[in-house]
């Protein structure tokens, strides 16, 4: 069946596989097919479900919903920076149902609470460190303005059809960076080698 249609199916359960009785289809997502970023990206959150989903999973309908979403507000989206703010919410509402949710508020290294700081993200921890202690470890780490901070945590809060003040104000360049950030910290916890992300390097601005 196609990835990028969403399908309502009746299932007949055997004891090794399943087998599909009826299928009917509920959104071909008609409008991603009519641009490239939208396919790319599409493909992206979908093998971002493959790489972390297991069978009969407690979570699998939540999981659903979010891949669905994601979808469809990417198929609908009016220009690059709709299309990427939907992926970054599904980045960062994905992480939070696999386990591996990010830590914005306390140092990972001394724990203090960091406010309007400068701070330091490191990808191989899952989170943030303070000013202090970035200057103690070697772990490769990424200077995070505090607003970029509350960027990430408001759109992991945010439903995909919220349109806030984050939303609103953010940019091009603000949701690219965000979106990389998440990426590359989702592909270090993820099982499976991503065959994606190459062909996503080719619709980024250089």
């Amino acid at each position: 069946m196609d990835l990028l249609v969403a399908n309502t199916l009746m299932l007949h359960k055997g004891k090794n596989l399943d087998t599909i009785c009826q299928a009917e289809v509920l959104n071909t997502f008609n409008k991603t097919r009519q641009d490239i970023d939208k396919i790319f990206y599409s493909m992206y959150v979908t093998e971002v479900v493959n790489n972390f989903g297991l069978e009969e999973d407690p979570s699998s309908e939540v999981i659903y919903n979010l891949l669905y979403k994601a979808l469809n507000t990417i198929s609908s989206a009016q220009n690059k920076v709709e299309i990427l703010i939907a992926v970054i919410k599904f980045q960062l509402k994905m992480m939070i149902e696999s386990g591996f949710s990010l830590e914005f508020d306390t140092c990972l290294h001394c724990q203090c609470n960091i406010g309007e700081e400068t701070m330091y993200f490191i990808p191989t921890a899952g989170g943030v460190v303070c000013k202090n202690c970035a200057g103690k470890l070697y772990s490769a780490k990424k200077q995070m303005p505090h607003k970029l901070r509350d960027f990430f945590k408001q759109m992991a809060i945010n439903d995909f059809d919220e349109i806030g003040e984050y939303e609103t104000k953010a940019n091009e360049k603000v949701c690219t960076v965000s979106f990389q950030v998440l990426k590359e910290y989702i592909e270090l916890k993820s099982p499976k080698k991503f065959k994606s992300t190459e062909m996503l390097q080719d619709v980024q601005p250089v």
